[in-house]
């Protein structure tokens, strides 16, 4: 069982899985050094990177993210505006403090090594963090799997699952859950919706204090707002790439011609869109988001609650706080019996899984049945089946940004769609969430998070066109 709290994390972009988690990964790895008395003994790191985090790992900041978890920052803490300049200052520096107490050597060029070629039998996204005393000698040593939307396991809780649960038993939790259709059952039997489940699932897993879990909802959306908000006023350009930023100027426009809303209806989808992509700007500049259920679908969720909020007039703070737990349950779902990394099964493991939770979300916080909520969710899931990820030079921009302005207005769609019927369909849920995750398994590595296919290749053949498309 998974905590409204494991879907919903607090990170810095560009990548839940390959900055967010590696950068757990480093933290983790230094803890068990503290943990075991040998941090003092340690003379020198060596990591290496394997799968996704090493083809697309610079794009994605995984160099960055690892260094920063070794010397003792956090992801949720961690100030995005100071990440750079401590990386740039370990870098040129070639020290690393360990925990910021511990100084060792530290060549960026010899001590952390991409291994392009390999991959980790376990899963694409690999890491292996040797330490070493004044002899050379390796005296601890671990691999890490990061397995999407910032979640972090060691190579033996892969192989062995039960070591890696990390929240309460579910014996403790009221209502536990596996699939889609027990969740039903459940809600059925003790007359509750699948947010007031889900609420008092993780109300029990803090000893009964309900202002806490919700103190700890509201931040989230919190969060998600201020991410927003800076998205629509920062201007120039992302890093690396140096493609201009598309929001603040939307933002400009949209504003500047208010009256246009009475004219074109469907200029509420301009702002949807807008929404998403001022969060997805924002997690490609290294930014706070909110992993929703990962930082590459970070504006999904947000841009489709930020819909709920200014356009739709029935809406309340319990409203926020059942969308962003209906959307947890869902995303659990996923998370538990598939996939939400792109690495391991396609974008479609991600924008695709943001969809369903966006779309069911919004359904039930408009008054849909239990029913209408799944309906709405697998119809979200159903019509990314396929999606590849094959991101442009490694980078979270292209297509990423605009996808999520894409699968916002999707969920949208899917939700009213859903509303619209009486419950019943063809695919449920449950089969449509096993269906994504074969399908990501068949798809081929070049497609998965590697920018070895598709556009990413298209653009290595021909600059010039996709600066043009995008400029």
């Amino acid at each position: 069982m998974l905590s409204i709290f494991d879907i919903f994390k607090t990170g810095i972009g560009p990548s839940s899985s390959h900055t967010v988690g590696p950068m757990w990964a480093g933290h983790r790895f230094l803890k068990e050094l503290e943990e075991k008395g040998i941090l003092s003994r340690i003379s020198s790191i060596r990591v290496g990177l394997y799968g996704s985090l090493a083809l697309t790992g610079v794009g994605h900041g995984t160099d960055k993210a690892t260094l920063l978890g070794l010397a003792g920052y956090r992801p949720d803490t961690i100030d995005p505006d100071e990440a750079d300049q401590i990386f740039a200052h370990i870098k040129t520096n070639k020290v690393l403090e360990l925990a910021g107490k511990h100084a060792i050597a530290f060549d960026y060029d010899s001590h952390l090594i991409f291994h392009n070629g390999e991959t980790l039998p376990e899963h694409p996204n690999g890491m292996r963090i040797f330490a070493s005393d004044n002899n050379g000698v390796v005296i601890y040593y671990k691999s890490y799997l990061s397995v999407g939307g910032g979640f972090v396991v060691s190579t033996d809780e892969y192989n062995q699952p039960e070591a890696a649960n990390r929240t309460e038993d579910s014996g403790q939790i009221p209502y536990p859950f596996r699939t889609a259709a027990e969740l039903l059952d459940l809600c059925h039997e003790h007359n509750l919706t699948i947010a007031q489940l889900t609420i008092d699932n993780e109300v029990a897993r803090h000893q009964g204090d309900v202002d806490l879990v919700n103190d700890k909802i509201d931040a989230i959306w919190t969060v998600m707002h201020a991410c927003i908000d800076r998205g629509l006023r920062m201007e120039g350009t992302l890093p690396v790439s140096g493609l201009k930023r598309r929001a603040a100027n939307m933002h400009k426009n949209l504003t500047s011609n208010p009256e246009a809303m009475l004219m074109d209806h469907f200029a509420i989808m301009d702002w949807v869109t807008l929404f998403a992509m001022a969060v997805n700007e924002e997690n490609a500049c290294g930014g706070r988001v909110v992993t929703a259920p990962t930082n590459g679908a970070a504006g999904v969720i947000p841009a489709t609650l930020a819909y709920y909020t200014r356009f739709i007039s029935r809406n309340n703070q319990q409203g926020i706080r059942d969308f962003i737990a209906t959307a947890a349950a869902i995303g659990s779902l996923i998370k538990m019996n598939a996939s939400i990394s792109g690495a391991e099964a396609g974008c479609q493991a991600e924008v695709g899984s943001a969809c369903s939770m966006a779309a069911a979300a919004l359904a039930a916080v408009q008054g849909a049945t239990m029913e209408q909520v799944e309906n709405a969710a697998e119809i979200g899931m159903e019509h990314h089946l396929g999606m590849t990820c094959d991101p442009i030079a490694g980078l979270v921009q292209i297509p990423c940004i605009e996808r999520n302005g894409m699968a916002a207005i999707k969920a949208i769609t899917a939700s009213r769609l859903a509303m619209r019927g009486d419950g019943d369909h063809a695919v449920s849920l449950d089969s449509c969430i096993e269906t994504m995750y074969r399908t990501g398994l068949d798809l081929q590595a070049k497609y998965r998070e590697t920018s070895l296919g598709g556009l990413a290749v298209y653009a290595r053949a021909q600059p010039i066109k996709i600066v043009r498309m995008v400029s």
